[in-house]
């Protein structure tokens, strides 16, 4: 099949150019969109089970992306050093490799993830491996197969071994036919995009395998995702973390979409807050097995007045590319995250002028000012 015998070649190259963050395969010649197991209705469970005392032991797959290393500094001052094991394809850099326990994991090795689980006695899994928006449009058949196959890997995996299983979905899951402002947490999802389409399948097969096998599946739409300590990966909102940088540096920013273009947008520490929160929940108190959750919507307009108000000079320009604008208006301006605020008492605690303040205390922006004067 060519797509199979073009993946590895196409894996390769778009890891050298793209810059992505988000754990992709090198390993992917096995036939794509087929998982050779079955989970049986009445599979034995090994995994050691804890009580409300004891702490869980969470492997994190994907984890040198955005969130991962957040993640793993939040969980371990939780739970342990030793008990959450962050994980990737990619080597990582000496502070990330000497916080705390890392693996190499394939999501595309079902094989290796599998004796992972066991060896580790895992109980908690966050599976944050995934192609983003624009770049799975560049490479669809990598997508696929990362987002989807990867993710049939890890559902199979949880149901054996009776994981309490976290999969991040996006406001990419939405598409023109949904209701935009706001955007409820049930209606008409017609995604666009390889990434929005594997996402409403990851929640629906998350929900199936909760309902036919009992998984514990968990599943949070994160909004744009805004941090200081990580450079864009792909996605079609990082816009508003690249601004952040190009002030600092340049004190000049091309934005790839219109200045009235909004989107739902969230600091991270909210996003690394509400997934604990959501995985901490009690069971009886879900609803339902996938969230909206959110904290401020804005456009770039708005996103660079604030910025201006740390570095006056800041010089903002357009250059607007179709393929993300034509992402960005299919997706929410506003998502109804009232489930989630009465389900589990979902808060945000950063709006938009507290999100820039951090931002640029973060990025060191006085330094460059001062120059600038």
């Amino acid at each position: 099949m060519p797509v199979v015998r073009n993946l590895g070649r196409a894996a390769s190259q778009l890891l050298q150019s793209s810059g992505c963050g988000c754990g992709v395969s090198l390993v992917p010649v096995r036939a794509i969109g087929v998982s050779p197991r079955q989970v049986a209705s009445d599979a034995s469970f090994h995994s050691v089970t804890f009580s409300e005392s004891d702490h869980p032991r969470v492997l994190i797959t994907g984890g040198l992306g955005q969130l991962g290393v957040g993640l793993a500094k939040l969980l371990r001052k939780r739970f342990g050093k030793n008990n959450v094991i962050l994980s990737d394809i990619r080597k990582p850099a000496d502070n990330v490799f000497y916080s705390g326990p890392f693996i190499f994991a394939d999501i595309l090795d079902y094989k290796n993830l599998r004796e992972i689980v066991v060896n580790n006695r895992i109980t908690w899994l966050f599976h944050y491996s995934a192609l983003l928006s624009a770049v799975g449009e560049a490479n669809v058949p990598l997508a696929r197969a990362v987002n989807i196959t990867g993710l049939h890997n890890v559902l199979d995996i949880a149901a054996e071994h009776n994981l309490r299983l976290f999969v991040p979905s996006t406001i990419g899951a939405f598409g023109p036919t949904s209701p935009r402002d706001p955007t409820p947490d049930l209606c008409i999802q017609r995604p666009r995009t390889i990434y929005g389409v594997s996402k409403v399948h990851a929640e629906l097969m998350g929900e199936y395998y909760h309902y036919r096998y009992g998984l514990d599946f968990r599943c949070l739409r994160y909004p744009g995702v805004i941090s200081a300590d990580s450079q864009p990966g792909g996605g079609t909102t990082d816009y508003a973390v690249k601004i952040f940088h190009d002030a600092i540096k340049t004190g000049k920013f091309k934005c790839y979409l219109r200045p009235d273009t909004r989107l739902p947008m969230m600091y991270i520490d909210d996003c690394l807050k509400a997934t604990l929160e959501v995985m901490e929940a009690p069971a009886e108190s879900l609803t339902m097995r996938t969230y909206n959750i959110s904290a401020m919507s804005f456009t770039p307009e708005e996103l660079a007045q604030e910025v201006q108000k740390y570095v006056p000079e800041l010089q903002m320009t357009y250059n607007v590319d179709q393929v993300r604008q034509a992402i960005a208006d299919s997706w929410p301006m506003n998502f109804d995250d009232s489930n989630a605020r009465r389900d589990w008492g979902w808060k945000h605690d950063y709006d938009l002028p507290e999100l820039v303040t951090t931002m640029f205390s973060y990025l060191g922006s006085d330094s460059r000012i001062a120059q600038a004067n």
